[in-house]
């Protein structure tokens, strides 16, 4: 089994459980999950130039509110949220991240 292997997953009140194959716990505020959204239209992408510039996202309350996540491939998760925003794909190292930060 891998380390990385994501084993389940739940909310519990306003955080996001995690748990991995390793035996490692991650736990995650849904708010700054939401606002780590890896997406370009959430984190901006580079142009020709290699230049990035993050674009303006408004949140609402909704935004916060995981309403379901899906397993993409071994290697990440993707989220959909209460405002219906769901192109981020969240991979396993940089959940596993966010927890440890």
């Amino acid at each position: 089994m891998s380390a990385m292997q994501l084993v389940q997953h739940v909310v519990i009140g306003n955080q996001l459980a995690l748990a991995w194959a390793d035996g490692g716990e991650t736990f995650i505020d849904l708010k700054k999950l939401r606002q780590a959204c890896p997406c370009a239209a959430c984190q901006g992408e580079p142009d020709a130039m290699g230049f990035v510039v993050k674009p303006r996202v408004v949140h609402t309350e909704r935004s916060f509110k995981l309403l379901r996540m899906q397993q993409i491939g071994g290697y990440a998760m993707q989220m959909t949220w209460g405002d219906s925003h769901s192109t981020g794909i969240y991979t396993f190292d940089l959940l596993r991240s966010l927890g440890d930060a």
